[in-house]
């Protein structure tokens, strides 16, 4: 018995915090985004960095990462806090203050220096004010700017990378909605059903890396890709529910990967690759070297640095870049400046305001606090920059 104990202790002390491991997981899909971003922004003909046959895309496994994970650490968020109103304040000051200030940034320096319109006209023309409301307000999205990057080889959006944010959204809406429903007494297995409908709706639509399926869309949310996401995300909020049932094995995850690969063109590609994707990243995140921990601030950017890369890129397209790879070696680095100073100088000040939600909700019930498989300090950090 001592000899196991021993083992196990040895174990943890080998492994970061999970959050440590979630910043880490996040920043390197940020980092793999912008660089599958490279290829279509400078050959709008193409769809991603790989070579159309492969029928692949490293951007859109990334995205699919993200979700579970999200999926993972917003149900942590809620079960650590279950109150539906300050549950809401969270994710609020976690998604929009970023967002707002690359929007203001967007449409009040980047738009007038880069429009191919006189600055009055620019300001003058409508689409700059949808851009500037519809994107702020996250379910009307906007892509154009008028004039701006119009010159760039893909003129369509001035960010891109946008267009995902209203469904981690919906995604939190999700975990709110399954958490008071199981506060009123439903079962925690209101999620297997929640699942399958999921992965039956999302049969239907097909939606892939290069097309949002054929489910139509949902103010400006295509329904195919929000559903293909919300399987990963919906299989993360499993895997932390049910977490004292389910084994994160990283010689499971490996062998999932193996599989994946192995189907990869068979029509079980789509349900293998959220499965392989969601329990991936949560194994990883949890076996994350503890070598590895690093200044909290060298890590948390991932968000800054996923939403300011697309405009960043397309400034070094327009600067007269039309290299692929010299897009990426000057677009990653710069990216991940950019997210480094929104985490300090937006996320993290914006985040410390959370102190101030207090009070009880009437959905309030007692919890099993988060108990992290590889390090039981989790529990002792009071502040949760990737998740609460």
């Amino acid at each position: 018995m001592g000899g196991a104990h021993s083992k196990r202790s040895t174990t943890l002390k080998s492994h970061a915090d999970p959050n440590t491991g979630f910043a880490w997981l996040r920043l390197v899909g940020a980092t793999i985004v912008v660089i599958d971003h490279s290829a279509p922004l400078v050959h709008p003909e193409r769809l991603t960095v790989f070579p159309e046959s492969w029928r692949m895309s490293p951007g859109y496994l990334a995205l699919m990462a993200f979700f579970a994970m999200s999926g993972y650490q917003i149900s942590d968020s809620w079960e650590r806090d279950p109150s539906w109103w300050r549950f809401s304040a969270r994710r609020l000051l976690r998604i929009l203050p970023p967002l707002l200030v690359v929007v203001l940034c967007t449409v009040f320096v980047i738009g007038p220096l880069c429009t191919m319109l006189t600055v009055p006209g620019y300001f003058s023309h409508p689409q700059t004010w949808d851009y500037l409301v519809g994107t702020s307000s996250l379910f009307f999205l906007q892509h154009a700017l008028p004039g701006v990057f119009a010159g760039n080889p893909y003129p369509w959006s001035v960010n891109g990378s946008l267009w995902t944010l209203p469904m981690e959204f919906v995604g939190y809406v999700v975990v709110l909605l399954v958490g008071v429903l199981v506060a009123a007494g439903s079962s925690r297995l209101i999620l297997f059903v929640l699942l399958a409908g999921l992965v039956l709706l999302d049969s239907h639509s097909r939606a892939t890396f290069g097309y949002h399926g054929d489910a139509g869309s949902l103010f400006e949310i295509p329904v195919g890709s929000l559903v293909a996401f919300l399987v990963p995300f919906v299989l993360g909020m499993v895997m932390h529910t049910f977490r004292r049932n389910i084994p994160l094995r990283p010689w499971l995850a490996c062998t999932l990967l193996g599989v994946w690969l192995a189907a990869h063109w068979t029509p079980l590609d789509r349900y293998l690759l959220a499965v392989m994707a969601s329990y991936g990243a949560i194994v990883l995140a949890h076996h994350w070297p503890r070598r590895w921990e690093v200044d909290g601030r060298l890590v948390y950017g991932s968000y800054g640095m996923y939403i300011w890369a697309f405009p960043v890129q397309q400034l070094i397209i327009l600067a007269g870049v039309d290299n692929q790879w010299w897009l990426m070696a000057m677009a990653v680095p710069a990216a991940y400046l950019c997210g480094v100073v929104s985490w300090c100088l937006v996320e993290e000040p914006t985040q410390r305001l959370r102190r101030h939600l207090k009070g009880r909700s009437v959905f309030d019930q007692p919890t099993v606090r988060f108990t992290p498989v590889a390090a039981p300090r989790a529990e002792r950090r009071s502040f949760r920059p990737t998740a609460g």
